[in-house]
C-alpha cells in the first residue's frame, strides 16, 4: 500500500451508485447553493448554478474557465464615484455558505495558491470574503492527451482543500468524509449508507502528458535557462492571443479601469482579467515596451508558474490542469516547452563539461 493509499484508507467511506450521486447533489441544495460541471455546447464544460442534479456532468476532462471565476470574477466593480460631491462607496462582497461539487483535485490546488497569493502583503479582501465559506465536493478524474498535475506534484486522487470527495469505481463511487464540514453535510442523507471497511486500492492513471524531471527539479532548470533559444522556437509560433493567461487556474493579474458615465459624474473603477501574454501588458507611457516580444512574454509567463513565486511559497504555480495546452489556438503544450527547456539546459551542461 503506497502513502497516498494509506491517507485515503484512513478516510470513512460509503459506496453509492450514480443515481445515489444525483440524490446527493439535491440534498446538499437545501443545505446551500450547488455550482458544479455542466455541459457548454458540444464539446465543453462550465461550472454553473446547479437547477437539477440531472444536469450536472460528473464525468468531464476539464471546465473551460477555472473555478477561480467565483472567487475572482473576470470582470468586478470595486467602488462607484461621483465626481461632484467628490464621494465613492464601495460594492459589498457578501460572504456566504457556496458549496462547489465535483471539482478535481489541480482545480483545489489552484485555490490554494491564489490563497497565499491574495494573502500576502495587501489582503485581497473580496477575494478573502468570497472565499471564506465555500465548501467543496471533490471527484477523480481520467487524465486526457493535456492534463500533467502529476507532473506537478497533484495526484488526481488528492484530497487536501476538499470536504467531500467521490472517488470513481467499477460500480459508482467511493465516497469519502474528509472533514467535520463533510461529515455534517452528509446529515439526512446517509442514514441508509453502511460504512465500507474493505480495503481500498488505486487503480494506476497513465498520463499521456508528463515532465520529464521531477517537480522538485523544476525550478533550478529555471535557473539556467533565461537566455534559452527555446524562448524564441515558441514565439515563432505564438500568436499573442492570450488564452493562456486567461484560462489559467492560478493567473491573476488584473487591468483597473475608472468608468464615467455620459452625465460626467457618475463613474466607476472596474477591475478586468489581464494577461502578460498580451502585447500591451507591459507597455508603459510613451509606448515603451518592457515585454515586447513574444519570446520574452513566453519567458516570463513560465517564469511566473515554475520560478519567481515558487521561491518565495515552495509551490509551483502550474497545477497541471492542461487549459492552457487544451485550448491554445496553434496548439502550442506546456509541457512540450518545459521538456525543450530541460533538453536545452541537459545540452548547456554536457557542453560545459566538455
Amino acid at each position: 500500500m503506497n502513502a497516498l493509499e494509506e491517507k485515503l484508507n484512513r478516510f470513512v467511506k460509503y459506496r453509492i451508485s450514480e443515481e445515489d450521486v444525483r440524490l446527493l447533489i439535491d440534498h446538499l441544495k437545501q443545505k446551500a447553493p450547488v455550482y458544479a460541471p455542466h455541459n457548454s455546447g458540444e464539446a465543453s464544460f462550465s461550472y454553473e448554478l446547479v437547477e437539477k442534479s440531472t444536469d450536472v456532468v460528473l464525468q468531464y476532462p476539464r471546465t473551460m474557465q477555472p473555478i477561480k471565476k467565483f472567487f475572482l470574477p473576470p470582470k468586478e466593480v470595486l467602488l462607484n464615484f461621483n465626481i461632484k460631491d467628490n464621494t465613492y462607496s464601495k460594492p459589498e462582497v457578501p460572504e456566504e455558505t457556496r458549496i462547489f461539487f465535483g471539482i478535481h483535485s489541480y482545480e483545489m490546488a489552484s485555490l490554494k495558491r491564489l490563497d497565499y497569493s491574495f494573502t500576502q502583503g495587501h489582503r485581497e479582501s473580496n477575494y478573502i470574503s468570497r472565499r471564506k465559506y465555500a465548501i467543496f465536493v471533490g471527484i477523480s478524474y481520467e487524465p486526457d492527451e493535456s492534463h500533467f498535475s502529476k507532473s506537478v506534484g497533484i495526484d488526481v486522487e488528492e484530497t487536501e482543500g476538499f470536504d467531500l470527495f467521490l472517488l470513481k469505481n467499477d460500480t459508482g463511487y467511493f465516497l469519502l468524509e474528509i472533514t467535520e464540514t463533510g461529515k455534517k453535510l452528509l446529515d439526512g442523507y446517509k442514514e441508509n449508507l453502511v460504512p465500507d471497511r474493505e480495503e481500498l486500492k488505486l487503480e494506476p492513471l497513465r498520463f499521456k502528458s508528463k515532465i520529464k524531471y521531477h517537480h522538485n527539479r523544476l525550478p533550478s532548470v529555471f535557473d539556467h535557462v533565461y537566455k534559452s533559444k527555446v524562448w524564441e522556437k515558441y514565439a515563432e509560433i505564438c500568436v499573442g492571443c492570450g488564452t493562456c493567461n486567461l484560462l489559467c487556474s492560478t493567473c491573476y493579474c488584473f487591468d483597473i479601469r475608472d468608468e464615467v458615465e455620459l452625465d460626467a459624474e457618475h463613474g466607476s473603477r472596474t477591475r478586468y482579467w489581464d494577461g502578460c501574454m498580451l502585447n500591451t501588458f507591459a507597455e508603459v507611457a510613451g509606448g515603451e515596451n518592457f515585454r515586447g516580444s513574444l519570446a520574452r512574454r513566453t519567458r516570463h509567463r513560465l517564469y511566473r508558474k515554475f520560478r519567481y513565486i515558487t521561491a518565495k511559497s515552495e509551490m509551483l504555480h502550474c497545477v497541471g490542469c492542461g487549459r492552457c495546452s487544451h485550448y491554445c489556438p496553434v496548439g502550442i503544450s506546456m509541457t512540450d516547452i518545459v521538456n525543450d527547456l530541460i533538453a536545452d539546459h541537459e545540452e548547456k551542461q554536457k557542453r560545459e563539461k566538455i
